[in-house]
């Protein structure tokens, strides 16, 4: 756990309101069963109305329309938290919370009514975004799923794939085409569980963060209501997003959670662990690789807050928030590998924690934007500088 008086940066009272009610839930609630639900792949289904309850599903979603109120600072700090906990139903709050930041800033009042009021006081369960398909993850603008107008409502016809919740959601923020080829064909739509049409896919037996509920969707002739539309016609390319920003910024505290988490296990066993007569400890090779760990995860810690405060600014910070991610998730990664070095044999047994963090991390490179998209990214913004 980061002394977090030692970043420099003067948190408000709010921010570590939020975030010291995620840390002290995520340790009391969800760390004593971690490694069982790793073990089983058991969804943390006993714990989302406590979550509901604290706000933690809808964090961003303002206080008057039933959410948290949490800025993007405070939001990292209470992903981290969860993380640090269990990063399985820290990915279950970042695909809530992602899908229903989007319905707070673009659903109309009916549709707030309707869908967000219910969900942040605990009705629905969580909530999915379904973006990712099996032919396009992260070329977004190449997704196939169509809606089509019908009378007084939409035909959904296709699949989304890697979908967090997808078997549990009460609601699902669906993006499909409508038009031509491109982003501009693309637009936003809830679906409510139970939807005629849909079905859900077998749960993905996953390397890691396997607790976290990882299905399909398929659409048959799945029919919804006309105001199932969200936002614009076309306008769900720029809907997405508008959301990736912050989304980025939450896996790359969600990287930091398991991270700390993984160092926290390495200074442990390093005090426990004798060898050659002297505990790990005292081993100068042992002091560098916590040193070194401890250099990384500060890093990433200040280009994660950077990217949250400029975002809580108003700016886009395309840019900085692909730095935060492409940083935190691969320097988590070093971390996580280093710690399980530094466990040896122990560190590669299903029984050590460490072995379940290294399985959990390996994702966070991948989701939310793979590194090699990050990459393009903050290049783009290289040479438009230049």
């Amino acid at each position: 756990m980061i002394n977090l008086d030692r970043l420099g940066f003067r948190f408000t009272q709010e921010q570590r309101l939020v975030g010291s009610t995620a840390r002290d839930f995520a340790q009391r609630q969800l760390a004593p069963g971690a490694g069982e639900r790793d073990r089983l792949a058991r969804y943390p289904l006993e714990h989302l109305s406590q979550l509901a309850e604290l706000g933690l599903l809808a964090m961003k979603v303002p206080t008057e329309e039933g959410g948290a109120g949490a800025d993007n600072v405070g939001y990292a700090l209470a992903m981290e938290a969860t993380a640090e906990a269990c990063a399985s139903t820290a990915v279950v709050l970042a695909s809530s919370n992602l899908a229903t930041r989007i319905l707070s800033d673009h659903a109309s009042p009916e549709q707030k009514e309707r869908w967000l009021r219910p969900y942040t006081q605990g009705r629905l369960g969580p909530a999915s975004f379904a973006l990712s398909e099996p032919g396009c993850g992260s070329d977004a603008a190449a997704l196939t799923t169509r809606a089509t107008l019908d009378g007084h409502g939409w035909i959904l016809e296709g699949q989304k794939q890697w979908i967090t919740s997808g078997a549990q959601a009460g609601i699902h923020v669906v993006f499909a085409r409508t038009d031509g080829p491109g982003r501009e064909g693309i637009s936003c739509f809830v679906v409510e569980r139970g939807a005629a049409g849909l079905t859900i896919g077998p749960e993905e037996d996953k390397m890691g963060q396997r607790a976290s509920g990882t299905v399909g969707l398929f659409f048959d002739g799945c029919r919804i209501p006309a105001h199932s539309l969200i936002g614009p016609r076309g306008g769900g390319y720029r809907i997405a997003l508008s959301a990736l920003g912050a989304g980025r910024v939450g896996i790359a505290a969600l990287s930091l959670g398991l991270g700390e988490a993984a160092l926290a296990e390495g200074v442990r066993y390093a005090q426990e662990r004798k060898a050659f007569g002297q505990l790990l400890s005292e081993f100068q090779n042992t002091r560098f690789v916590l040193a070194d760990c401890r250099v990384e995860l500060d890093a990433a810690w200040l280009l994660t807050l950077r990217a949250a405060a400029l975002l809580d600014q108003g700016d886009r910070a395309s840019a900085e928030t692909s730095i935060a991610k492409l940083f935190a998730s691969e320097a988590a990664g070093r971390v996580v590998d280093k710690m399980v070095q530094l466990h040896g044999g122990t560190g590669y047994s299903r029984a050590s924690t460490v072995e379940r963090l290294y399985r959990d991390a390996r994702v966070t490179r991948i989701y939310e934007g793979t590194s090699e998209v990050q990459r393009l990214v903050i290049a783009r913004a290289v040479l438009a500088e230049g």
